[in-house]
């Protein structure tokens, strides 16, 4: 029998870190961080990390297990998780995923083989050399006409995953999309995901409210000592509420400037994340608003059991 985990979805700030340590005490879990920015240490305020009191006694794991100029990719975060999914199954515990990006999350409940399918470098360098003549608009055109599904989850100036989408077809003659479908079907977990959803207005004032709340808690000095321990250029520095105040240090913008474009940019990565969870898995919604949340979440919790003796 495939080993059940628990993943809750859904847009950042909606609730799913409160829920998880519900659920996980209701129904003897222990928890994975989904998220793959808080892997990295010194990467707290800007990336919502639960607080220790927030835990509840609950164990958490994934999290400040890698240095700021350390990289973690898909693969490295999919071995992680999965690690961690059957420790915390060896010990007769549920396993809970809280929040996270939708395609890490996918491949690491579905095991995607990021090795099977190794690159042909005379392809790739081929195709590299059409973006640059031709440009980006029409490679992506020809992915939308032979792979719709993954066009719709690439950005045209995405050109690293627009040239491998690509090339998985040129060289295999499938598309992106039926290999990953492939490789859902043949899944080695049972997973069941719970989402959260808000009314958009409500949840781009929460939005909003949090990235004051993340000023006024000392943001801006968490992301100043990275910047000047040289972490500018590192993979942990281009995540959302990071990356927004690098041209605030080096005098390009104000700090009003770059606020906005953190609260902006969190607002669209929410949206992001609803329509891609929306889109490519079965997810179990429950909406929620401030003043309904322990309601739901007691919702939640009784629905959940049904699913879980059913198992």
């Amino acid at each position: 029998m495939k080993p059940t985990v628990i993943a809750i979805v859904g847009p950042t700030a909606v609730g799913k870190t409160r829920l998880s340590v519900e659920i996980a005490k209701a129904f003897n879990g222990e928890i994975i961080s989904g998220d793959s920015m808080q892997v990295y240490k010194g990467l707290d305020i800007g990336t919502a990390k639960i607080a220790d009191k927030e835990k509840e006694g609950i164990p958490h794991y994934m999290i400040d297990i890698r240095e700021p100029d350390e990289p973690f990719s898909a693969a490295d975060f999919q071995q992680n998780v999965q690690y961690y999914i059957d420790l915390i199954t060896s010990r007769q515990k549920l396993p809970i995923i809280a929040g996270g990006s939708g395609l890490y999350i996918q491949a690491a409940l579905y095991d995607y083989n990021f090795s099977n399918q190794r690159r042909d470098e005379q392809v790739t360098k081929r195709l590299e050399q059409e973006l640059s003549y031709k440009g980006s608009a029409e490679l992506y055109n020809r992915l939308k006409k032979l792979d719709p599904d993954q066009a719709a989850k690439v950005h045209p100036n995405n050109h690293r995953r627009l040239i491998r989408a690509l090339e998985i077809y040129e060289t295999t003659g499938k598309t992106m999309s039926e290999y990953q479908h492939n490789q859902i079907r043949d899944g080695k977990y049972n997973p069941i995901f719970i989402g959260l959803e808000m009314d958009r207005t409500l949840l781009y004032e929460r939005i909003n409210k949090r990235v004051d709340h993340m000023m006024e808690n000392g943001l801006l000095d968490e992301v100043r000592k990275l910047y000047m321990l040289g972490f500018a250029d590192s993979q942990a520095m281009r995540g959302i509420g990071y990356k927004e105040f690098i041209p605030y240090f080096e005098g390009e913008q104000t700090l009003d400037e770059s606020i906005r474009l953190l609260k902006r940019n969190s607002r669209r990565f929410a949206k992001r994340q609803y329509t891609w969870f929306r889109n490519k898995l079965h997810v179990h919604w429950y909406t929620i608003t401030p003043a309904t949340i322990e309601e739901t979440f007691g919702k939640i919790s009784g629905d959940l059991a049904g699913m879980l003796e059913g198992i």
